[in-house]
């Protein structure tokens, strides 16, 4: 029976049953030489179609090519993928465990002897040679009881424990060069596909290297990251410390009845840490302190939490915000598609700013702006600050390291601190949960809570942020003193009980339901946290900051 199989303006009748990769070369005939055009999936109704999937009714297709985040995704599964079946077939029995991203890269930690030198090279090629083979991802489907029995075989107790809290009983696996594996998502067709990646030895494990999206056709070039590879090893001793790194281990807790102390402790690392930053800042004799990172970070309430650390240590901290430096509405920088760009530092006024923070290091007394972001203008009132000698202040905003403004400022006065939200709770230890997934929550829990922005319309302006960070915040991170990760060991359970039936309104046609499903994807996983729990969250909780009654904020 034909179909019709509409695309970028064009439409086929095709028979039905015919594969997406085949229509995709008829209706795309020009596609394909690079990643940047060749389609590695396609959108339909909201859903993800791998390429070796059959149409069996009228559609209409949007192809992914390796530009769009969910090519992208599938992208890095598939070499991940490539990768773990190097090291069954090299070194079987060995585990790793897949934890953050490094740049375009992904750390990769051994779990018994580290990878030498010469174990990363003959992983690579390998690698390069399951890729010349071009060996299909054969698609199987599993009950849940056969993914668990296979997974205990190998050794990988992780993933048959996270199985066992599976909603459903069946299960989608992939089989390619003896390696099966479930990756939460589509996959590519064939080994062949994937054409750039590299390894790159990084003591005691390595860093696979993908390509950065704007030059796909080649992997990224490994750009040291030393402090934001430090503050990932705390994070790691933290799971230590804790007795969590995947899911499984944060559903054992809620099961067993210690979530209460999971919460306790998890708080108190990161009261141990802040006052610690408190501590460096004095030693350095610091005068002004630049809290920038991305959206959802928590910036404001790690700000309040260090101002009090201060004031433990006999201080007298100031607070300025950058946002209230913005330019009325009608002067701001524009995207290409005409809309207000509130992610570029030209948003700021950066002259007046500059001038407020040297007047305010010289002891003046300045009237500062207030911005009022339901005019999109500045406010006629101001408020007034004067620094007293040897008084701190504290400067928090996204461009807090930007050239723009630390170039005016005195070096040696200055203190940098990045603030992120870098999640190290996998799903299991070839699945990590991405920080961006986990600030996107965040803000879809605060957004509906405190602006009433409903998580479409959430999930709808977080390219741009994201888009934002890319260009004006994640390039400046290495120039901070120290950085601080504010996520929390237990935020998932308790952001699932705010965003899950939320996400699940959004209905699969919409063109957010892709994002909405990955996040439910995830959520499915955790157990429900009992309400009364969540009394244990102390007021100060930077988590506060998204699920309410703040100290700093809600609390009057």
């Amino acid at each position: 029976m034909p179909i019709l199989i509409t695309t970028q303006n064009r439409t086929l009748t095709l028979p039905e049953g015919t594969l997406l990769r085949d229509a995709l070369a008829l209706l795309c005939p020009d596609a394909g030489g690079s990643l940047a055009t060749t389609p590695l999936a396609a959108l339909c109704g909201g859903r993800v179609l791998e390429l070796s999937a059959p149409l069996t009714e009228s559609c209409t297709l949007t192809p992914l090519t390796y530009r769009d985040e969910e090519g992208r995704r599938l992208y890095e599964r598939s070499l991940r993928f490539l990768f773990l079946a190097s090291m069954k077939r090299l070194f079987p029995g060995r585990r790793v465990r897949m934890q953050h991203s490094v740049g375009h890269g992904l750390y990769i930690a051994p779990q018994d002897a580290p990878l030498t030198h010469q174990d990363v090279r003959a992983l690579e090629e390998d690698m390069r040679a399951l890729v010349a083979e071009n060996l299909p991802f054969e698609k199987l489907t599993w009950t849940r009881q056969q993914a668990i029995a296979y997974f205990e075989s190998e050794g990988w107790s992780d993933k048959a424990q996270l199985l066992r809290y599976r909603p459903r009983q069946t299960m989608t696996m992939y089989r390619m060069a003896g390696l099966c594996e479930y990756f939460y998502g589509a996959m590519l067709p064939s080994s062949g596909m994937i054409t750039a990646f590299r390894l790159k030895p990084h003591h005691p494990g390595l860093v696979l290297s993908a390509p950065a999206p704007d030059a796909p056709d080649q992997p990224a070039p490994y750009v040291p990251r030393k402090k934001f590879l430090q503050v990932f090893d705390e994070s790691q001793r933290w799971c230590g410390i804790l007795g969590a790194q995947n899911v499984a281990d944060v559903n054992r807790m809620i099961r067993e009845g210690k979530l209460r102390e999971f919460i306790r402790v998890s708080e108190a690392l990161h009261d141990r840490s802040i006052a610690a930053i408190a501590d460096d800042i004095l030693r350095r004799r610091a005068r002004i302190v630049m809290i920038f990172g991305p959206s959802s970070s928590g910036k404001t309430t790690f700000a309040n939490r260090l101002k009090v650390h201060l004031q433990v240590l006999g201080q007298k901290p100031h607070m300025l915000s950058l946002d209230d430096f913005y330019l009325n509405k009608a002067d701001l920088p524009l995207e290409s598609d005409g809309t207000p760009d509130l992610e570029h530092v030209d948003a700021l006024d950066i002259p007046f700013l500059t001038d407020c923070l040297e007047r305010l290091l010289g002891g003046d007394r300045v009237e500062l702006p207030l911005y009022d972001f339901t005019t999109g203008s500045r406010s006629p009132e101001t408020h007034r600050m004067q620094l007293g000698e040897n008084e701190l202040l504290l400067v928090e905003g996204i461009h807090g390291m930007n050239d723009r403004i630390v170039s005016e400022l005195p070096e040696q006065l200055m203190y940098g601190v990045y603030v992120s939200a870098l999640g190290c709770i996998n799903l299991d230890d070839h699945n990590r949960i991405r920080t961006t997934d986990v600030r996107l929550l965040r803000r879809m829990v605060r957004d509906m809570r405190k602006r009433n922005t409903t998580p479409a319309q959430t999930i709808d302006m977080w390219p741009k942020v994201r888009q934002g960070e890319e260009k004006w915040i994640f390039p400046y991170q290495e120039r901070a003193d120290v950085m601080f990760n504010t996520s929390l060991h237990y935020e998932l359970p308790v952001l699932k009980t705010m965003a899950y039936e939320l996400l699940l309104q959004i209905p699969s046609g919409a063109p957010q339901h892709l994002v909405a499903a990955r996040l439910l994807k995830m959520l499915h996983y955790f157990l429900p946290v009992d309400g009364a729990v969540l009394e244990e969250i102390p007021p100060l909780s930077i988590l506060r900051e998204f699920v309410g009654d703040s100290a700093f904020y809600d609390i009057h």
